[in-house]
């Protein structure tokens, strides 16, 4: 089992923490409304199952304020509009994302991993290769130097 980090930083709490975010992103796509309304939704449930509730509360807040810029950074990505994406792996993609533009402390390879794994949990049969085709190639644009390097090894 992983353990805390040397930074702090739990690796299941964030893990966790990702996939109640989708859970929450998925009811504000279907829904909309407030961010602090989905968060206390959420909120009550991500502290029992002990996870990161600060970083899943980032992931919301985030992912909600930059949304129209986050579509716009997936678009030249994917085989069709955002809004056609399933809403599952849409959920997926937008966290990723957020990840991936706002959280340069997380390495794009975690990011890449959890939602692979989230998909694959929670998407459609084959909507992990999607997100994993996708992610991919926005990982080699947004994160071009750590993808470079990471290759090479």
């Amino acid at each position: 089992m992983k353990t805390r980090r040397s930074d702090g930083i739990d690796p299941v709490l964030r893990s966790r923490a990702r996939k109640r975010a989708l859970q929450a992103v998925y009811a504000w796509q279907m829904n909309g409304g407030p961010v602090e309304r989905v968060i206390e939704e959420f909120a009550h449930e991500q502290a029992r199952e002990q996870a990161d509730l600060g970083y899943f509360e980032d992931l919301l807040r985030g992912l909600i304020a930059h949304v129209e810029d986050i579509d716009a950074a997936l678009l030249p990505f994917l085989d069709r509009p955002v809004d056609q994406v399933d809403p599952v792996e849409r959920g997926v993609l937008r966290l990723a994302a957020y990840e991936l533009k706002y959280r340069p402390d997380v390495p794009y390879r975690v990011v890449l991993n959890e939602a692979v794994e989230t998909a694959k949990r929670f998407g459609a049969d084959h909507g992990h290769t999607y997100v994993n085709g996708v992610l991919d190639r926005a990982c080699s644009e947004w994160r071009a130097a750590e993808s470079a390097a990471s290759r090479r090894r």
